[in-house]
Order: C-alpha cells, then structure tokens, then sequence
C-alpha cells in the first residue's frame, strides 16, 4: 500500500489455540452450508451423517461426517 491509500492493514489480535480451533471449525462449517444450499439449488438433496466420534483420550471428542446425496431429478 503506498502512502496516500484510506486502507490501512490491521492486524488480527492474538488468539490461543483452542480459539483459533474454534474459528477454524466454524469458518470450515459455514463453507460446509453454503456448499450444501449451493447443491440444494442446484436439485440435489444432502444429508450430513456421522460415520464416527473422534477422541483425544483427555474427554474431548467431535463428530465426523459424510454426506449422503440423491439427485432428485433422477426421480422424474
């Protein structure tokens, strides 16, 4: 950026770990709906199953997911 610019750059503010896993998560799930409305326009239905539960053996755990599609213009 050169001197005369409005736009300055702001640095993001320090974060620990477990939040920047927190926004990773959020962030990758926001991606996850638009991709599923996207498919939904498009005629394709999308279920998200949990095919498994992932554990840190410290009591921490989280679901794992497919996704199960049908075409449904391949019913007409």
């Amino acid at each position: 950026m050169n001197e005369n610019s409005d736009f300055q750059r702001v640095e993001r503010p320090e974060t620990d770990a477990q939040t920047r896993a927190i926004h990773r998560v959020a962030d990758a799930v926001h991606r996850v709906n638009e991709a599923v409305q996207r498919a939904v326009a498009d005629g394709i239905s999308v279920e998200l199953v949990r095919v498994s539960r992932h554990h840190n053996g410290a009591g921490a755990w989280g679901d794992q997911i497919v996704p199960t599609i049908r075409d449904v213009s391949q019913d007409k």
